[in-house]
C-alpha cells in the first residue's frame, strides 16, 4: 500500500510539473485513501484513519474552484485536525515552540487579512488557529510528526497566499501538494512510531 501511495504521489506531482491536469485530477483523490489503507495494515488508531479520510474529503472538494467547495474542503480538513488533536492527547510540548507558533499565526493572519475576500476572512482565521494548534501538538510525538505538522501549516499557508492573490512561486500547486503529501506521510509515520513505542514500554 505504501508503494501505491508513493506511485500516486509521483504521478500527481509529475502531472503538476508537466501541466497535465487530468493526471492531477486522477491521482490526487487516491493519495489519502492509499495512505489510510497503509495505516490500517499497520494497526493504526481509528482517529488517524479518520484524519486521513477527512483529508481525502478536503482533497476532493479542493479540486473545484468554487467558493463553496473551498469552504467545504476547509471544513473537512478542519475535521481531520480535530482528529489529530484528540489523538495527540496531552503529551508534553515545548512552551517556546508554542510561542513561536502563536507568533507565526498572529503575524500570518494579520498580513493576509486585508487581501482575503471578506467572506473568507473569519473562516480562514478560525481554520488557521486550529491548524496551528495541530502543528504545535504534533511535535509531542517526535520529530517526524512535528515536521509533518509544520509542513501541513506551510502547505495551507501557500494556499492562503494564493487565495489572497499574493505573488506565487513557479508551479504553485506543485509546492502545495509536495508539502501536503509529505506532511500527511510524516504525521502517519509519527503516530505509528509513537504507538509502537508505547506498546513496547507497556510489555
Amino acid at each position: 500500500m505504501l508503494a501505491a501511495f508513493g506511485l500516486a504521489a509521483v504521478v500527481d506531482l509529475g502531472s503538476l510539473l508537466a501541466g497535465a491536469e487530468l493526471g492531477h485530477q486522477l491521482a490526487k483523490p487516491l493519495l489519502m485513501p492509499l495512505l489510510a489503507a497503509y495505516a490500517v495494515t499497520r494497526g493504526a488508531p481509528r482517529l488517524l484513519v479518520a484524519a486521513l479520510l477527512f483529508g481525502w474529503g478536503g482533497d476532493v472538494f479542493l479540486l473545484s474552484d468554487a467558493d463553496w467547495a473551498f469552504l467545504v474542503g476547509m471544513g473537512s480538513f478542519a475535521g481531520g485536525h480535530v482528529c489529530y488533536l484528540v489523538l495527540f492527547g496531552r503529551r508534553r510540548t515545548s512552551t517556546l515552540l508554542g510561542a513561536g507558533y502563536a507568533a507565526a499565526l498572529v503575524g500570518t493572519v494579520a498580513l493576509l487579512w486585508p487581501d482575503l475576500p471578506a467572506d473568507l476572512r473569519i473562516p480562514v482565521a478560525g481554520y488557521s488557529l486550529l491548524l496551528t494548534a495541530m502543528a504545535y501538538r504534533a511535535s509531542a510525538l517526535g520529530r517526524a510528526a512535528g515536521l509533518g505538522g509544520a509542513l501541513f501549516l506551510l502547505s495551507d499557508t501557500l494556499i492562503a497566499t494564493g487565495v489572497a492573490e499574493w505573488p506565487q512561486l513557479p508551479a504553485p500547486d506543485f509546492w502545495v501538494m509536495l508539502t501536503y503529501i509529505a506532511a500527511q506521510y510524516l504525521l502517519t509515520v509519527g503516530v505509528l512510531s509513537a504507538m509502537y513505542g508505547e506498546r513496547r514500554t507497556t510489555v
